[in-house]
């Protein structure tokens, strides 16, 4: 029951992450500035973007239950706020204000701190801690996309 708790409070945490970065888009990608962007030919389906980035925060909440259930320390707070800014941020930052490289930047930082949690936790949460994976994976492409338009454009 405890764990279900921290899951859940995880989940609803995480969740409203997204949906504050939707928030502060501005229109994001069916804006007129995204559309006259030279992409990347790999770009998913708009759609993808919506149902991966939710089964990435249910994978991460999972992730943030063990951890926080295992480590009841001010870190994983900690480390979650700074998810929680850098993920908010890049919405506001790439696609509100079209700040390409300023974009990559943040990205870059938000991908290098996930792979921190795979990492750095690995003793502790063992197999658990793949739970991050996912989202680790879907920093790389999302990486690869803020890469191609901050070249091309």
């Amino acid at each position: 029951m405890r764990f279900t708790l921290t899951f859940l409070c995880f989940l609803a945490l995480n969740l409203g992450t997204l949906f504050l970065g939707t928030l502060l888009m501005n229109g994001g990608p069916t804006s007129e500035w995204y559309a006259n962007l030279d992409r990347a030919p790999w770009e998913p389906a708009g759609w993808i973007f919506g149902a991966a980035w939710t089964c990435v925060m249910v994978f991460f909440s999972v992730y943030l239950a063990f951890l926080y259930q295992n480590i009841k320390t001010h870190k994983v707070w900690g480390l979650f706020v700074i998810h929680f800014a850098l993920n908010v941020s890049w919405n506001y930052i790439f696609m509100n204000k079209h700040m390409i490289e300023l974009g990559l930047l943040n990205i870059t930082l938000l991908s290098a701190l996930m792979f921190y949690f795979l990492f750095a936790f690995k003793e502790v949460l063992s197999q658990m801690r793949f739970f991050v994976l996912p989202y680790c994976l879907w920093l790389v492409l999302a990486s690869s996309l803020n890469i191609y338009v901050a070249i091309y454009n």
